[in-house]
């Protein structure tokens, strides 16, 4: 049986669910945590790229041991199969094992206080009561963190099949070191770096690889909506390629969403979370750290006794224009062929500094040293200027929309209406 009563209940007790579960516990709160799956089977099961800095945020100590797979390893960027390309340094993005991750805040959720419990689907939430099917939880603050196909407690709509990334992640036994070696030396990539294949399938896919110890990780994703294959076609695909690549240790696949986060994060009582909320990096389909800055965010704000909506407001103002200009950006990116983007690092317009912005998930900001020569670079390329000219302008009103995020609800649908407006897309139900 679960509590019939708590101050917070979580569905879902991936990262984002576990993380608050934890965050909130820790703050003095009753907190019951469910999941439809067994526990051990909760959230991503694969190796993910996450900022070193989102834990910091969140106030959860950073990975160690077997679950730190890798600490910002050189990252080249290769514009198609190559050989254009940038290198990225020092870029603070870590590499994760989701499992250890997940059991990890899970455990430290239960350290804290906070009952968690498998194999329990929630049904529907209002009236301060989330209902399963395992009994009814009388709570002052429900959260929705159950992932994109997971309950809609807040009733959101669909994300479209245009703005979904079909990702795969798997880590190989390598059987042959030598020829692995081998394909990265001519890939001008040392063992430990990250390889990573972009526009392979369209503007928004990548074949990422990185050789580690005794593994190969592998990571995938495209937008089969728009005719390409599925990440893990692609990673299958690479796999069966190279006889040098072994058994497959362990992985996963799943659809992550990449548009904007949602216009309403919370009502009656009720608060979305992690992939629920669409509080995912859209530029590489990432939402781990959103998430769980996200989860602190909430958790503070339902300690110091001010709700849902306040979290909501606050998360939007400070980090719902990041995402939402990076979702600008995505739409850009992923209308450019390889050859496109291979130019744009070619004339320097796309620079390392640039591009490591985007993969540690901040805002980017060039240097005025290198503006003159972008200037140069642009004026070459016309037709590509005007389209990067068009989506900056977009970027900067969407940021500034989002840092005036309404705190009166009947102030949000006029607001909905204008971020709707720059996207060119219809306003989310607020």
């Amino acid at each position: 049986m679960i509590p019939d009563r708590a101050d917070v209940a979580i569905v879902g007790a991936g990262t984002a669910g576990a993380a608050a579960a934890a965050l909130c516990a820790r703050r003095g709160l009753r907190v019951v945590c469910v999941d439809r799956r067994p526990l051990d089977a909760a959230g991503a099961r694969w190796v993910n790229g996450v900022p070193a800095a989102a834990f910091d945020a969140a106030g959860i100590a950073r990975p160690t041991g077997a679950e730190c797979r890798g600490t910002g390893a050189p990252f080249h960027l290769v514009a198609g199969w190559g050989p254009q390309r940038l290198v990225l340094r020092d870029h603070g993005v870590w590499e994760v094992d989701m499992r250890l991750l997940v059991a990890r805040l899970q455990d430290a959720a239960r350290e804290a206080g906070a009952v968690l419990a498998g194999g329990v689907r929630a049904t529907a939430a209002g009236g301060g009561a989330l209902h399963t099917d395992r009994g009814t939880v009388r709570a002052a603050a429900i959260v929705d963190a159950s992932g994109l196909a997971g309950a809609r407690l807040l009733g959101q709509p669909a994300v479209r099949r245009t703005d979904l990334c079909a990702a795969a992640q798997a880590v190989f036994a390598v059987d042959d070191r030598a020829a692995a070696e081998d394909f990265f030396a001519r890939h001008g990539v040392s063992p430990g770096d990250t390889l990573c294949f972009t526009g392979i399938h369209g503007g928004f896919s990548i074949l990422n690889v990185r050789l580690a110890g005794g593994d190969l990780s592998v990571l995938t994703g495209s937008i089969p909506a728009l005719g390409h294959p599925s990440g893990e076609h692609i990673l299958r695909a690479f796999a069966a390629e190279h006889a040098w690549i072994g058994a497959r240790r362990f992985g996963g696949a799943r659809a992550i969403p990449l548009r904007r986060p949602y216009d309403r994060l919370a009502a009656d009582g009720v608060a979305a979370l992690g992939d629920a909320a669409c509080q995912v990096f859209p530029a590489h389909a990432s939402g781990i750290g959103a998430g769980l800055v996200a989860a602190r965010m909430l958790a503070d704000a339902l300690a110091d006794g001010r709700g849902v909506d306040t979290y909501a407001v606050r998360w939007q103002r400070t980090h719902g224009g990041l995402l939402a200009a990076y979702d600008v950006f995505r739409r850009l990116s992923q209308a450019l062929t390889a050859d496109e983007l291979a130019r744009l690092i070619e004339k320097g317009i796309m620079d390392p500094d640039l591009a490591a912005a985007g993969l540690a998930q901040r805002a980017p900001v060039p240097s005025p040293a290198s503006l003159p020569g972008k200037l140069v670079g642009l004026l070459t390329e016309p037709v590509l200027a005007a389209r990067m000219a068009d989506a900056l302008a977009r970027m900067v009103a969407v940021r500034a929309l989002y840092a005036a995020y309404p705190r009166r609800p009947a102030d949000r649908p006029a607001w909905s209406r204008r971020v709707a407006r720059v996207f060119g897309d219809r306003p989310d139900p607020v």
